[in-house]
């Protein structure tokens, strides 16, 4: 009998266990019948890692740069917690900005190349001072004659933002160096590093022209982009200089789609400068017109807005730029149906005959499933429209501004209040 009552008893215990198990919480949420939780209580939040950082702790963590066995991701882990200190907008003291620096310095050290980049970006965004600077000076220069593209790469970023124009000039001549650099990563970062000197020191960079030129002619598309960008800010101060760029530029070969689309920004500029007289042909509207027979959608596209955007153009210029998007209206890609009838709606405002055209196209956009797209259609056929056409149009609208929102219902009742106003 006894082992018979401790059986029951403990027989109870387990039953009790279990109901206990079973039992909701009364601060729980509550669950359905079926045993499903509530929604809201299989939402996954998700905290920030940097929740409840603070400068101090950052701060004296930050000594472990000093220690003698560098702890490569420990210390990348800390200057990740001082970069996102800085983006958030904290400040730290002149003290403590110089603490920082020195201790960071000696993580020039460690050959981890993730620790590295982080010690660049902390070098670049926690700038030092003018005694600081030559100490750095150095270890950057040593990278910026190593063998490893990274750091070649890396520390020129990194001394274009941080050397005044007397220290600039003893270091010039890497730079002009690094121009015309095997590897793309160097010569890129070399000729983006004149991009930014060039606002404070213009007289420096301009004597990397040569180089500059010989980076033009790179079988690589940024390095060629990043070389005519470069070439066209030392150039733009003068327009016969500007122009003579732009006229060796569009005879010569300009593989990169970028470069391409920054060239015909280029002739754009030198268009609207230049003086046309009626009946006379415009300089470089040719090489425009080739640019709309590119493979490139966007050197395509570049060039379309650029004729329709001349000053006077005529509708005879219009044409070939007009049926380049009238094709892109029926792309399967939403950008290009976008971008092509956003443009058709700005020359449908003073060129409608030119657009009307492209009438049959944009009534199949109506029905688009964007409504930005679609909008700007009935808007566009709203100005290039006749009587009859306006007339089936209206009715169609019924429908349409039942389902878009308000933002595009004021611009489709503007487009009709400036044609009741005709």
């Amino acid at each position: 009998r006894a082992h018979g009552k401790r059986d029951d008893l403990s027989g109870g215990t387990c039953l009790r266990v279990e109901m206990a198990s079973n039992a909701q919480d009364h601060h729980a949420p509550l669950r359905s019948m079926d045993g499903k939780k509530d929604e809201d209580d299989e939402e996954d939040f998700e905290y920030s890692p940097f929740h409840g950082i603070e400068k101090g702790a950052v701060l004296q963590e930050a000594r472990i740069f000093h220690n003698a066995q560098i702890d490569a991701r420990k210390c990348q882990q800390v200057i990740t917690r001082l970069l996102y200190m800085i983006s958030q907008g904290e400040t730290f003291t002149k003290n403590e900005a110089t603490e920082v620096f020195f201790s960071i310095t000696k993580l020039f050290q460690n050959q981890d190349p993730n620790l590295r980049r982080l010690v660049y970006l902390m070098i670049k965004e926690l700038p030092p001072g003018s005694d600081e600077v030559i100490i750095v000076t150095s270890s950057l220069m040593k990278d910026m004659t190593s063998n490893r593209e990274l750091y070649k790469s890396n520390s020129i970023r990194v001394l274009c933002r941080i050397l005044d124009s007397s220290l600039l000039q003893q270091v010039e001549r890497y730079f002009k160096q690094a121009i015309v650099d095997k590897a793309p990563v160097v010569a890129s970062a070399a000729l983006v590093s004149g991009l930014h000197m060039i606002q404070g020191n213009p007289e420096i960079v301009k004597r990397w022209s040569s180089e500059v030129q010989d980076a033009v002619q790179s079988r690589n598309p940024m390095v060629q982009y990043h070389a005519v960008a470069l070439l066209t800010q030392l150039k733009n101060a003068d327009r016969l200089a500007i122009s003579k760029l732009v006229s060796s530029l569009t005879r010569g070969n300009v593989r990169s789609p970028l470069a391409q689309c920054m060239l015909v920004r280029s002739v754009a500029q030198v268009i609207a400068d230049s003086q046309v007289y009626p009946g006379q042909e415009r300089p470089f509207y040719d090489f425009l017109e080739s640019c709309l027979r590119h493979k490139g959608e966007m050197v395509i596209f570049e060039a379309a807005k650029a004729i329709v955007e001349l000053n006077g153009v005529t509708e005879s210029e219009l044409a070939p730029a007009i049926s380049v998007l009238q094709l892109f209206l029926s792309s399967s890609k939403p950008v290009l149906r976008f971008a092509a009838v956003r443009i058709l709606n700005r020359v449908a405002i003073d060129h409608p005959l030119a657009v009307s055209n492209c009438n049959i196209d944009m009534e199949t956009l109506i029905s688009d499933q964007n409504r930005s797209i679609a909008t700007l259609a009935i808007t566009t056929l709203l100005k290039t429209g006749n009587e009859s056409s306006i007339d089936r149009l209206m009715k169609q609208m019924s429908s349409f501004m039942v389902e878009i929102g308000d933002e595009f219902k004021i611009v489709v009742v503007d487009a009709v209040h400036k044609l009741c106003m005709k």
